[in-house]
């Protein structure tokens, strides 16, 4: 009887758009009548209704998942042209409106070679007409429309915002990506308070360094673990001479692990040190970066384990959009004892009182050695 009565009510909600107003775009529906947005927080749906309603259907009739629910119903745009049907999913499998959630694992390719593990989830599902047609048989045909999005849950961080590309009807995958959700921030404190603001003369070898790889907006089903960071005297990764501050089982003895695999920010703790290849300049200037994993938060424990390689040295970046080639903002530390033209004060007046007594004693030696030849010179002219 339930059932009944919400296909009853789901007819009774005429679409807002008529036929007649659909002009040329009233044809039968193609391949490309859908565009999929595979966004951070939500999957967005946009599906042509012209085709639809030339079907003999409406926005109302039109059901992702088989799942009946007021919060997963399409929503009619007619301010843009051709008009859609829109329909929005979170990116959360309780919540997605029937979508199913796959995660896939498979060695590492490009930047992430030397990792065994890295995973994409893939979120998919159907959107299908309902046919309100009673009896034996009916004259409408079945509208499906698929929709896939895959994630890549490994990534090298930085700043850098990633454009999400769309997708099409039918079994077609498309790539989207959470690198927009994640940014790396450098913090003065333990509290993760006050952001460090390095000055142009650099800052003191050994002076402590908060780092925090931070999601925004990241569906709540993800946390953020660090697989490796490390510096380089370059602002890419590749090409550079890099220091490790941790890899995967090996932590720098200086670098101090705060929270990593636990929520959706990671955070560590490291000393300033400089490169000894710069150790003629006054200033040394690094970069960081991070290869960043969003697990599953029930997963997030195996991926902590000793069992996945470790990475030695940075590859090279095929395999990796330019767009996932980010750094942190460059640090730069000072040289102790660096040398420099200019003596200190105290120096300078240990000097002149060196050069006054020298002066003094040499004028006190010629004014002896002029008396003792006067005096020679008297004797011998009296005698």
């Amino acid at each position: 009887m339930k059932i009944l009565l919400l296909i009853f009510c789901m007819v009774a909600r005429s679409s807002q758009l008529t036929l007649s107003e659909c002009g040329t775009e009233a044809r039968l529906p193609r391949i490309d009548d859908i565009a999929v947005k595979c966004g951070t927080s939500y999957i967005d749906l946009a599906i042509q209704i012209c085709p639809v309603m030339y079907s003999g259907y409406n926005e109302s009739l039109l059901i992702p998942n088989n799942i009946y629910s007021s919060a997963c119903k399409a929503t009619l745009d007619t301010s843009v042209s051709p008009p859609v049907a829109r329909f929005s999913f979170p990116l959360n499998s309780t919540s997605a409106c029937g979508s199913i959630f796959r995660t896939f694992s498979a060695a590492g390719t490009g930047v992430f070679a030397d990792f065994s593990n890295i995973q994409t989830v893939n979120i998919s599902g159907v959107v299908r007409s309902f046919d309100p047609t009673t009896g034996t048989i009916t004259y409408n045909t079945e509208l499906k429309y698929f929709y896939s999005c895959a994630y890549p849950l490994e990534y090298l961080i930085n700043n850098t915002q990633i454009d999400v590309s769309t997708s099409a009807i039918a079994i077609k995958d498309r790539n989207g990506s959470f690198i927009s959700t994640l940014t790396m921030k450098l913090y003065n404190d333990i509290n993760y308070t006050q952001p460090m603001i390095i000055p142009t003369t650099g800052i003191q070898l050994r002076t402590r360094i908060y780092v925090e790889v931070k999601a925004t907006n990241l569906t709540s089903q993800y946390n953020v673990l660090l697989d490796r960071c490390y510096a380089t005297i370059a602002p890419m990764p590749s090409n550079s001479s890099f220091f490790n501050l941790f890899v995967p089982c090996t932590t720098d003895q200086l670098t101090t692990m705060i929270l990593n695999g636990d929520s959706q920010s990671a955070r560590f703790s490291f000393p300033a040190f400089r490169f000894i290849e710069q150790q003629n300049q006054t200033i040394s200037t690094y970069y960081l970066h991070c290869i960043t994993r969003l697990c599953d938060v029930n997963s997030c424990g195996q991926f902590k384990t000793c069992s996945r390689r470790k990475r030695n040295a940075p590859d090279s970046e095929d395999g990796a959009t330019p767009a996932y080639t980010i750094t942190s903002p460059e640090i730069s530390t000072r040289a102790e004892g660096a040398p420099t033209t200019e003596q200190p004060l105290a120096q300078q007046k240990v000097n002149s009182s060196n050069g006054l007594g020298v002066a003094v004693g040499i004028l006190a030696f010629a004014c002896i050695t002029a008396f003792v030849i006067a005096a020679v010179f008297y004797t011998r002219l009296r005698k």
